[in-house]
């Protein structure tokens, strides 16, 4: 797209909510486009801890400074950063109120805050219980204290996953995770089980998880799915039991992977609705409920699109695209966007499935015949090519966006 020239004196602005992978490369992207933009990016950490390969650390097979990264390339772009928290935004005058007192002026806001807790969405669930039952599934101090609390279990001890119903950050992660702990436990404390209380009864690439389970940990790693009562109903954290409808399971490790819903900056920018999630046009990402806001990544609701680093990376671009156009008075074009998952079940064994998506009645849809899984019957070596093409993937994205 040809760079906008803008008539007016004062070049636009645009503010980004969120430094994670969809915010960081919305603002990288913008400012590629056009680098008369004043892009400011507003970001409540200095470094930012990336949820992907994640359940390796957990598993005790990555250290947890590999999933750190700091914001210098966006500063030597050009982009104006604020390490602040944004805490209200006045949709009339297009204006941010931020933690430290200081407010931000824009032509147009991209929303990407991620995904926070719906803390009692799951009875007994409290930010307190998580200090006992973590749920790591927003990378960080969580993370660090379900890896500690497997190294201090006994070998022979019980550890329980609970997964709820969707839509939740990267679907397929909660499957990567208990591989990762069978694994675990399979080298290092192999008297121990993993029990999945799960509160459905299909998921993505299920078939693959399961075969592999079954070569790798049999006996080990049991899978409850919603028929077989597997929905958790309610935690008790003080003695680390799920209570399902029929049945009750007492942990020596607990981790609760809890409802979800969009960031809370979401909710104060009014482009939240009733389900916690951003309703989104799926050409611009622009909110249906807001004007001259935008949401991309894990708080948009994007139809058959999951959510995932991958997914946001690829929104950012299209979004930023849009906006360009936009400020134009131009068109934005319909865009086809991608998404790829990996997922490690061990350290040289990893599975994938990848789909294409395009804007069909105001939602993204599957585009037919294309995407695909992993094969189910491969060889070993081509499930190592694929735990090599993962880290691959990591190495690859996390450069594109913070390096």
């Amino acid at each position: 797209m040809a760079r906008p020239a803008f008539a007016q004196n004062a070049a636009p602005s645009v503010v980004i909510i969120g430094g994670g992978f969809g915010g960081s490369t919305c603002a990288r992207e913008l400012r590629r486009l056009d680098s008369q933009l004043k892009v400011s990016l507003i970001e409540s950490d200095r470094r930012y801890t990336a949820c992907p390969s994640s359940n390796a650390v957990i598993a005790g097979l990555r250290d947890f400074e590999a999933q750190e990264f700091d914001y210098d390339a966006l500063v030597h772009g050009g982009i104006d950063l604020h390490f602040a928290t944004a805490i209200g935004v006045d949709s009339t005058a297009r204006r941010i109120t931020l933690s430290d007192g200081s407010t931000v002026s824009y032509d147009r806001l991209v929303l990407a805050p991620g995904i926070d807790i719906r803390w009692g969405a799951l009875p007994g669930y409290t930010e307190q219980a998580a200090d006992r039952m973590p749920h790591a599934w927003k990378a960080g101090s969580q993370t660090i204290l379900l890896r500690r609390q497997l190294e201090a279990m006994k070998d022979g001890g019980l550890v329980v996953m609970s997964v709820p119903a969707n839509p939740i950050r990267c679907p397929t992660a909660a499957y990567e995770r208990a591989s990762l702990i069978a694994y675990y436990l399979k080298t290092s404390k192999p008297k121990s089980k993993l029990i999945v209380l799960d509160a459905k009864d299909s998921f993505s690439m299920q078939r693959l998880f399961q075969a592999a389970w079954r070569e790798l940990y049999p006996g080990l790693l049991e899978w409850l799915a919603l028929s077989e009562d597997g929905r958790v109903a309610s935690v008790e954290p003080e003695t680390n039991t799920f209570v399902t409808d029929f049945d009750r399971h007492r942990a020596d490790v607990a981790n609760v992977i809890p409802p979800q819903q969009a960031g809370r900056i979401a909710t104060l920018a009014g482009v939240a609705d009733r389900t916690g999630w951003c309703p989104i046009d799926p050409v611009t990402f622009e909110s249906r409920l807001q004007p001259s806001m935008h949401v991309i990544g894990d708080a948009a609701t994007t139809g058959a699109m999951a959510k995932s680093a991958f997914a946001a990376h690829g929104q950012a671009k299209v979004c930023a695209n849009a906006i360009v156009a936009l400020l134009r008075g131009e068109r934005p074009p319909s865009p086809k966007l991608i998404n790829t998952c990996y997922s490690l079940v061990a350290p040289d064994y990893a599975i994938s499935v990848a789909g294409v998506y395009a804007p069909v009645d105001g939602q993204l849809v599957d585009v037919e015949g294309a995407g695909g899984a992993s094969p189910l019957e491969a060889s070993a070596d081509f499930r190592a090519r694929e735990a090599a093409y993962a880290e691959a993937w990591f190495r690859t994205i996390t450069r594109d966006v913070f390096g």
